[in-house]
């Protein structure tokens, strides 16, 4: 037997073999077609398919292995943000190290700083939604270590009944958590009374690490929602080539690209903006991503304030708004 293959219209047929080395029309369109001893086209059609499949094998052994990939915040990756110690994999930063290196800028990552097993990320969280009810509770702690006096009260008759209650409940889980060494609440007189945790990593968190873990987490569960590509890193050090070392609160690169970067105050922060504005400048970060988030600053104080320095200001409360604008 021998066979055609119409190269107009790709059908293939059976014909006679007398016909071999013959020109006939492609039954399905016409076309003038030639026909092949059948032996010979199919030994032609393997020889290219192998010389094919070898040249592939070829090309894929000289590419490097893939890196492994950073795990997903968006939905599809299934991530319990408040979880995980995904978040502090070399793969997670390795987006982050790039972008900087691509700068000539060194940096070193602190893993740890986005380990969300514990249960810092969660009650930053919560401080952050409520600072205007719970806020005198963290000022009292936070004076308290300052000032080395272990103990402090908590007036809840003088607040609304419905106040008084989510802050007593508020300082029941902070005990609960080992954020205070002891917490007990006097029903008749309605005052609650704390004694201060003294672990380093405590004194910190309400020294004003709650800020950062509360910007991170809710940077990482907005871009959850929005199933945007992140690398995020907390207390990231950066050394420009001059050696000038500087520590960056919270930096987000997303989509592989587009930076964030978010430095946090509990306290004074004026004296240090011109500090922001030089380094939001060697960063070559807009001034719409290098975001000074404060506490106490009301939404007209924080517009007022962004409109007078190339820096975005905001409160714990217009953080995920201010991102909204971006992306």
């Amino acid at each position: 037997m021998a066979l055609i293959r119409c190269n107009k219209c790709g059908h293939v047929a059976e014909v006679a073999a007398e016909l071999t080395g013959s020109t006939l029309a492609c039954p399905a369109c016409g076309n003038e077609t030639p026909a092949y001893d059948t032996v010979l086209f199919v030994r032609k059609v393997l020889q290219q398919y192998f010389a094919l499949r070898d040249e592939l094998q070829r090309l894929q052994a000289a590419q490097p292995a893939p890196a492994a990939p950073a795990p997903s915040v968006g939905p599809a990756g299934a991530l319990d943000l408040h979880n995980t110690d995904a978040l502090a994999s070399d793969a997670q930063h390795a987006a982050i190290l790039d972008w900087f290196q691509r700068r000539q800028i060194q940096v070193r990552t602190n893993p740890e700083a986005v380990n969300t097993t514990g249960f810092f990320d969660e009650i930053a969280v919560e401080i952050g939604d409520n600072y205007p009810l719970y806020g005198e509770v963290i000022d009292k702690i936070r004076w308290g270590q300052q000032k080395d006096v272990p103990n402090f009260s908590l007036k809840l008759a003088e607040r609304s009944q419905k106040d008084g209650q989510a802050i007593n409940a508020f300082c029941k889980r902070l005990y609960d958590h080992t954020f205070l060494a002891k917490y007990y609440y006097q029903k008749p007189e309605k005052i609650g009374r704390g004694t201060l945790q003294s672990a380093p990593n405590i004194r910190r968190f309400f020294a004003g690490e709650w800020l950062e873990w509360f910007a991170l987490m809710k940077l990482l569960a907005f871009f959850q929602e929005r199933r945007r590509a992140v690398s995020c890193t907390r207390n990231l050090s950066v050394i420009f080539p001059n050696e000038d070392l500087h520590e960056l609160d919270v930096f987000f690169l997303v989509d592989g690209a587009t930076p964030v970067c978010i430095e946090c105050k509990t306290g004074e922060f004026r004296q240090e903006i011109d500090k922001y504005l030089r380094l939001k400048k060697r960063l070559g970060i807009d001034r719409s991503q290098f975001i000074l988030c404060c506490t106490g600053l009301s939404d007209e104080q924080a517009a007022g304030l962004s409109g007078m320095y190339e820096l975005s200001f905001v409160s714990p409360a217009g953080l995920v708004a201010h991102l909204s604008k971006l992306f």
